[in-house]
């Protein structure tokens, strides 16, 4: 039996579907106490409903498990607060968060409206800040906790018609290593997952040929929410107290660790530089290590769709 999360209180943003379900039930299952958030909104941010949290909750304590609902909004500063003080009193203590929650609102960019920006901002790089935030402070002053936040391959490679998810999932990235840096003597941890699992969000991308579908049905097949909760389990428990400033990818079976940014090349001239000496001699130098954008962005397209 897997008790790796034993005595431990987590918290889980989005928990009510995909992904964040199956990480608050493996959660559970390892032996956590659960606070599962959840709005209950549409992809695009609309509406409100408490039945997501609360059917997620009945299956964790119909399993032997301890959970709550919880319905604030994690993109204000309030509701975030709220959702990590809910942990504390209801449970005494907040050991993991795990910053899940997501909308989209999809746009070419040289169409993309400023409310499409900014809602998509709210809710993944601002809630993961206000959770992270409110949560900080506890995990100072126990000495340990952990936070895992959910990344994509949309901020790390691009992808098209998602200027503002990718912005704020590369955000989440450097929001993550600093937390890293910042509360690394306090033994707390911050890591990042980049997900490929089919979910709404995944299912959400227009499908227009009969290769497409074929693609899509078998991303759905191998791609579950299921096979990224390991990972995020794993993350949230002392099973990866050496961890720490990380950013993984999860595909399938198939779990990557992804590299760093760092120079590939560098090219020195004593004089500096002018435009014409870049033109004439920098350039040249690096060219080899350009990666054309086509090759960047086809990196992860498998299966294709």
């Amino acid at each position: 039996m897997n008790e790796s999360m034993l005595g431990k209180v987590a918290v889980v943003t989005g928990a009510g579907g995909g992904i964040g379900r199956d990480i608050a039930l493996q959660l559970a299952q390892a032996g956590a106490r659960v606070v599962v958030n959840d709005i209950g909104v549409s992809l695009s941010g609309e509406g409100s409903d408490a039945g997501p949290a609360a059917a997620v909750v009945a299956e964790i304590c119909a399993a032997g498990g301890d959970a709550v609902a919880n319905t604030d909004s994690i993109a204000t500063r309030e509701g975030a607060q709220r959702l990590i003080q809910q942990a504390v009193d209801s449970f005494g203590r907040i050991d993991c968060v795990v910053n899940n929650a997501g909308i989209l609102r999809d746009r070419f960019f040289h169409k993309m409206s400023e409310e499409e920006w900014d809602a998509v901002m709210k809710v993944h790089l601002y809630g993961s800040f206000y959770t992270s935030r409110a949560a900080a402070g506890f995990f100072k002053e126990q000495g340990g906790g952990s936070f895992v936040h959910m990344t994509s391959t949309s901020g790390l490679v691009g992808n098209r018609a998602q200027a503002n998810y990718a912005a704020a999932k590369m955000g989440i990235v450097g929001l993550s290593r600093t937390i890293a840096i910042d509360l690394q003597r306090s033994g707390v941890r911050s890591n990042c997952i980049a997900p490929f699992a089919w979910g709404r969000m995944v299912a959400s991308v227009p499908i227009t040929t009969d290769a497409q579908r074929l693609a899509a049905e078998r991303k759905q097949q191998l791609m579950t929410p299921a096979k990224v909760a390991p990972l995020a389990v794993f993350l949230a428990s002392d099973l990866a107290a050496d961890v720490n400033g990380q950013v993984f990818a999860v595909r399938g079976n198939e779990i990557m660790l992804m590299s760093q940014p760092r120079p590939v090349k560098s090219v020195h001239q004593s004089e500096g530089w002018t435009v014409q000496s870049i033109a004439e001699h920098a350039l040249p130098a690096v060219r080899s290590a350009l990666t054309p954008l086509e090759e960047t962005v086809d990196v992860f397209n498998w299966p294709p769709i």
